[in-house]
């Protein structure tokens, strides 16, 4: 593409004084924070993560002046002043979000300083995980996509990030799904101190991915202003007229060290860091200018002071500006959750046929996505002609809803869990649904998107909320052994800013369910598989059933024993208490969590109270399960009205075997409930 076609597409008049006296001030403004920002670390003002810019700057301003406010989406990094500067973030938003004040538009000081964002100009607020953002954009254009809206999404990292496997997951989908999204490689050479010849056999790693279909590479000098625009603009057009991917590798230098608390010197020479010095972007473009004439050195000069007086002033204003209130911390954990105005405890009088579970739920995802059209689902092998999942759940989706709204991702948990996450930023009346896992197992690959996610709400002070309900099927009682009998919610609920809730019967299936389709947040939504079919946790369910979440439920009434449990052992402590009432006299009370994040302390608390002794059941390991929470709130909370020691019962303290004389059992759940008698 020639620059003359750049100029026709961005209105830009590259012999034009006023655009490049622009550009210049962008550079300078940048060189000039990038200075400062380590004074404000060695005078214990802040800043102390900064990560240098000086020789990015070229493919920076690029990435910024074709970043088009209100249609393309931004996903930067935390090298990537230059970018925000370029895309239009002030000397004062720079600086308020280097020293983590409260007026810090990223986020209010919550998240590390130098990483920028504009949540309201679709600059979006991103992980410090390294290249985890791909993902994210990759979402965020799938939305694009469906919705018809004319830009890109635009993720830009450092080249050593790339080595990351979520990074290959979000090109390989970007490439199969045919979406508009440029992904910059900003390559210096250096992963911190590891040399890219550490990270890579291709000497350019965008090469790595010359085998994509649907995916083009454009390699430039991102030292160099003109070519790295050159770049970015044909990538931009490329993508919207093509609606495909484009990788954009841009060569740099990193002059300075990886951040303020690495030493370059001890991993670099002095001949390595006079040669990068040489290659100064900001050096090499004010040369430029004087050399075609284009300006005088005073006028130069005069730019120059100006930007000076400018990051002063914008100093003076940030360092007297509001720090954030600690007592804020509380603020924005978790979105506002759905309320219900018909069954505001979760319960009904409902008399019609029973259900199965594994009906309940279903027919509430077809009915939720009847009452709002964006809403989407999908995950590993939920929709091929019949198939609607493992187990079936999502049966007949894909064929009412169509393949847009449901459809099948490939076995990379993370590039579930990422792109639920980008595609909920498009817009908040999007609602995501996930099988996060074909079983709750395997999703340890999607740990990482999904602690990042548990905290985007928190860390952009309330200003983006992923709406996503995470569905896994869990639990054992299979005969599945490893990785397909284990349960994972202990580790689940130790993440503030999600919910998880865990069903025992139809009923409560379909109402956690709805509740959690319409809320705001993430919710994960634990499936005891081995009830799906069970007649057991057959009930009859109202069609628009909901239950909210941080309510319990008291299957059954007794005063001389409280049991708490949830998912599969509600039905094996119901089935005991009847026992033990039949055949001891004991009575009995059972008492049904549904929800352990939030968890219903009032119920607990009140039954503690009525009966004085306590079992806290469930299926995982006794050790760090989830029932040592509820155990220890009770210790903390009602110790007084206690008569004797809290049990609990669980699994052994082993892996799930295959053999079924090798599965974990509930152990004596009669004796213990008997002890505690």
């Amino acid at each position: 593409m020639s620059f003359s076609d750049v100029k026709k597409r961005f209105g830009i008049k590259t012999t034009d004084k006023e655009t490049l006296a622009k550009w210049f001030r962008i550079l300078l403004r940048g060189r000039s924070w990038d200075d400062r920002a380590p004074n404000y670390l060695k005078q214990a003002i802040g800043w102390s993560y900064h990560a240098p810019v000086a020789g990015h700057e070229g493919i920076q301003l690029a990435i910024g002046q074709i970043f088009e406010r209100g249609a393309d989406h931004l996903f930067p990094y935390y090298r990537d002043m230059v970018t925000a500067l370029s895309a239009g973030l002030t000397s004062e938003e720079i600086v308020l979000n280097g020293i983590s004040k409260d007026g810090d538009i990223a986020g209010g000081g919550r998240h590390m300083s130098n990483h920028f964002a504009k949540p309201e100009w679709n600059i979006h607020n991103v992980s410090s995980c390294t290249g985890n953002h791909t993902l994210h954009a990759v979402g965020t254009a799938r939305a694009m996509k469906y919705y018809g809206h004319d830009g890109v999404a635009i993720s830009s990292q450092g080249e050593s990030s790339v080595s990351e496997g979520y990074v290959y997951e979000a090109i390989n989908g970007a490439s199969t799904e045919k979406l508009p999204v440029i992904f910059v490689f900003q390559d210096n050479g250096y992963g911190i101190s590891v040399p890219k010849k550490d990270q890579t056999a291709n000497r350019k790693v965008a090469n790595n991915f010359l085998g994509f279909k649907n995916m083009r590479i454009i390699h430039c000098n991102g030292k160099d202003v003109f070519d790295s625009m050159n770049a970015m603009t044909e990538a931009k057009l490329w993508v919207q007229e093509n609606k495909m991917p484009v990788i954009v590798q841009a060569n740099c230098v990193r002059i300075h060290s990886h951040s303020n608390s690495d030493r370059h010197d001890l991993y670099r020479d002095d001949q390595e860091l006079n040669y990068v010095g040489m290659y100064d972007p900001v050096a090499k473009f004010r040369r430029m200018l004087l050399r075609y004439n284009r300006f005088k050195v005073e006028e130069l000069e005069a730019i120059e002071a100006e930007i000076k007086d400018e990051v002063k002033a914008a100093h003076k204003k940030a360092i007297t500006a509001t720090d954030p209130d600690p007592a804020s911390i509380h603020d924005f954990v978790i979105a506002d959750a759905y309320v219900s105005q018909k069954y505001p405890d979760g319960l009904h009088n409902f008399d019609g046929p029973k259900i199965k579970l594994i009906e309940a739920i279903n027919e509430t995802l077809k009915a939720e996505f009847r009452h709002n059209p964006d809403t989407f689902l999908w995950g590993q092998d939920i929709a091929n002609k019949e198939k609607g999942g493992i187990f079936n759940v999502s049966k007949g989706m894909q064929k009412e809803f169509g393949a847009k709204r449901v459809f099948n991702a490939p076995i990379a948990e993370d590039f579930i869990m990422g792109t639920a996450n980008g595609m909920s930023r498009f817009s908040q009346k999007i609602r995501v649904v996930v099988e996060g896992a074909e079983f709750a197992d395997y999703f340890w690959p999607a740990m990482e998107q999904f602690v990042d996610t548990s905290h985007d709400y928190w860390r952009s002070k309330g200003q983006f909320s992923p709406n996503i309900t995470v569905r896994l099927a869990s639990g054992g009682y299979i005969g599945g052994g490893l990785y397909h009998s284990q349960t994972i919610e202990g580790a689940l609920t130790t993440f503030p800013g999600v919910r998880v809730v865990y069903p025992s019967f139809a009923d409560d299936a379909a109402g956690l369910l709805r509740t959690s389709m319409r809320s705001k947040g993430v919710t994960v939504f634990m499936e005891p598989k081995a009830l799906y079919n069970a007649p057991i946790a057959a009930t009859p369910v109202p069609d628009d059933f909901e239950v909210p979440f941080g309510k319990a439920r008291v299957r059954k009434e007794g005063t001389d024993v409280s049991v708490f449990t949830y998912g599969n052992t509600t039905h094996m402590c119901l089935e005991a208490a009847e026992k033990l009432e039949k055949e001891n006299g004991y009575s009995v009370e059972v008492v049904d969590l549904r929800s352990l994040l939030p968890l219903d302390k009032e119920t607990i608390i009140q039954s503690v109270k009525k009966t004085g002794k306590v079992v806290v059941v469930h299926e995982d390991k006794v050790f760090s399960g989830f029932g040592a929470e509820v155990a220890a709130m009770i210790a903390d909370e009602v110790f007084e009205y206690l008569d004797g020691p809290i049990k609990r019962v669980g699994s052994t303290f082993t892996p799930v075997g295959f053999n079924r004389i090798q599965m974990q059992k509930i152990s004596l759940l009669k004796n213990s409930i008997h002890l505690t008698k």
